[in-house]
Protein backbone atom coordinates (compact mmCIF):
# COMPACT_ATOMS: atom_id res chain seq x y z
CA UNK A 1 0.00 0.00 0.00
CA UNK A 2 1.47 3.22 -1.20
CA UNK A 3 1.13 5.79 1.27
CA UNK A 4 0.39 9.19 0.06
CA UNK A 5 3.07 11.83 -0.67
CA UNK A 6 3.40 14.90 1.10
CA UNK A 7 2.05 18.27 -0.29
CA UNK A 8 5.05 20.26 -1.88
CA UNK A 9 5.39 23.66 -0.93
CA UNK A 10 3.43 26.21 -3.37
CA UNK A 11 5.81 27.26 -5.69
CA UNK A 12 6.60 30.15 -7.84
CA UNK A 13 3.78 28.86 -10.35
CA UNK A 14 1.34 27.78 -8.06
CA UNK A 15 1.64 31.74 -6.53
CA UNK A 16 1.49 32.95 -9.83
CA UNK A 17 -1.71 31.24 -10.63
CA UNK A 18 -3.04 31.70 -7.63
CA UNK A 19 -2.58 35.68 -8.80
CA UNK A 20 -3.86 35.23 -11.66
CA UNK A 21 -6.88 33.38 -10.63
CA UNK A 22 -7.77 36.59 -8.08
CA UNK A 23 -6.44 38.97 -10.70
CA UNK A 24 -9.17 37.34 -13.24
CA UNK A 25 -12.15 37.25 -10.66
CA UNK A 26 -11.66 40.91 -9.57
CA UNK A 27 -11.86 41.21 -13.74
CA UNK A 28 -14.88 39.99 -13.99
CA UNK A 29 -16.70 41.15 -10.87
CA UNK A 30 -15.95 44.44 -12.02
CA UNK A 31 -17.16 44.01 -15.85
CA UNK A 32 -20.00 42.17 -14.58
CA UNK A 33 -20.73 45.35 -12.66
CA UNK A 34 -19.97 47.72 -15.47
CA UNK A 35 -22.65 45.79 -17.72
CA UNK A 36 -25.56 46.33 -14.92
CA UNK A 37 -24.80 49.67 -14.49
CA UNK A 38 -24.54 49.97 -18.73
CA UNK A 39 -27.84 48.55 -19.02
CA UNK A 40 -29.45 50.72 -15.97
CA UNK A 41 -28.21 53.72 -18.11
CA UNK A 42 -29.54 52.11 -21.59
CA UNK A 43 -32.69 51.95 -19.61
CA UNK A 44 -32.65 55.35 -18.18
CA UNK A 45 -32.06 57.23 -21.38
CA UNK A 46 -34.57 55.37 -23.00
CA UNK A 47 -37.04 56.36 -20.25
CA UNK A 48 -36.20 59.79 -20.76
CA UNK A 49 -36.21 60.36 -24.25
CA UNK A 50 -40.19 58.73 -24.18
CA UNK A 51 -41.24 61.06 -21.82
CA UNK A 52 -39.59 63.91 -23.78
CA UNK A 53 -41.08 63.07 -26.45
CA UNK A 54 -44.69 62.78 -25.03
CA UNK A 55 -44.18 66.07 -23.21
CA UNK A 56 -43.20 68.10 -26.38
CA UNK A 57 -45.85 66.65 -28.59
CA UNK A 58 -48.97 67.87 -26.13
CA UNK A 59 -46.69 70.57 -25.59
CA UNK A 60 -46.90 71.73 -29.03
CA UNK A 61 -50.14 70.59 -29.49
CA UNK A 62 -51.66 72.97 -26.55
CA UNK A 63 -49.30 76.06 -27.76
CA UNK A 64 -50.62 75.72 -31.15
CA UNK A 65 -54.32 75.57 -30.57
CA UNK A 66 -54.71 77.81 -27.57
CA UNK A 67 -52.40 80.52 -29.71
CA UNK A 68 -54.34 80.20 -32.58
CA UNK A 69 -57.76 80.62 -30.45
CA UNK A 70 -56.44 83.54 -28.98
CA UNK A 71 -54.99 84.99 -32.40
CA UNK A 72 -58.95 84.31 -33.75
CA UNK A 73 -60.93 85.62 -30.54
CA UNK A 74 -58.35 89.16 -31.06
CA UNK A 75 -58.06 89.47 -34.39
CA UNK A 76 -60.28 92.46 -35.38
CA UNK A 77 -59.16 94.29 -32.35
CA UNK A 78 -55.71 93.23 -31.03
CA UNK A 79 -54.25 91.02 -33.12
CA UNK A 80 -50.66 92.47 -32.97
CA UNK A 81 -50.34 92.77 -29.04
CA UNK A 82 -52.03 89.67 -28.40
CA UNK A 83 -48.87 87.70 -31.09
CA UNK A 84 -46.73 90.18 -29.20
CA UNK A 85 -48.02 88.65 -25.64
CA UNK A 86 -48.04 84.90 -26.47
CA UNK A 87 -44.31 85.45 -28.43
CA UNK A 88 -43.30 87.83 -25.22
CA UNK A 89 -44.67 84.58 -22.87
CA UNK A 90 -43.07 81.91 -24.93
CA UNK A 91 -39.44 83.21 -24.49
CA UNK A 92 -39.89 83.45 -21.08
CA UNK A 93 -41.58 80.05 -20.90
CA UNK A 94 -38.66 79.03 -22.81
CA UNK A 95 -35.84 80.19 -20.43
CA UNK A 96 -37.64 79.19 -17.43
CA UNK A 97 -37.68 75.44 -18.96
CA UNK A 98 -33.46 75.94 -20.26
CA UNK A 99 -33.03 76.60 -16.45
CA UNK A 100 -34.77 73.97 -15.24
CA UNK A 101 -33.64 71.15 -17.44
CA UNK A 102 -30.15 72.02 -16.65
CA UNK A 103 -30.68 72.01 -12.54
CA UNK A 104 -32.30 68.31 -13.68
CA UNK A 105 -29.35 67.09 -15.75
CA UNK A 106 -27.31 69.01 -12.66
CA UNK A 107 -28.98 66.34 -10.11
CA UNK A 108 -28.24 63.15 -12.31
CA UNK A 109 -25.80 60.96 -10.71
CA UNK A 110 -22.21 60.31 -12.26
CA UNK A 111 -22.62 57.64 -14.88
CA UNK A 112 -21.51 54.23 -13.67
CA UNK A 113 -20.19 55.52 -10.77
CA UNK A 114 -20.17 52.12 -8.68
CA UNK A 115 -17.94 51.01 -11.39
CA UNK A 116 -15.10 54.13 -10.80
CA UNK A 117 -16.09 53.28 -7.12
CA UNK A 118 -15.01 49.87 -7.50
CA UNK A 119 -11.99 50.42 -9.44
CA UNK A 120 -10.49 53.15 -7.18
CA UNK A 121 -10.81 50.90 -3.87
CA UNK A 122 -8.95 47.97 -6.19
CA UNK A 123 -6.15 50.66 -6.82
CA UNK A 124 -5.97 52.16 -3.01
CA UNK A 125 -5.71 48.15 -2.04
CA UNK A 126 -2.72 47.51 -4.64
CA UNK A 127 -0.82 50.58 -3.80
CA UNK A 128 -1.27 49.83 0.07
CA UNK A 129 -0.58 46.04 -0.58
CA UNK A 130 -3.12 44.59 1.07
Amino acid sequence: MKTPAPPTPAGYLASLRSLGDGFLAAVHERVELFVVEFQEEKFRLCQTFIWFSAVFFAGAMAVTFASLTLVYLFWDSARLAVLGGLAAFYIVTLIVLLVAFSRYLARQPASFSQTKLELQEDRACIRNGN
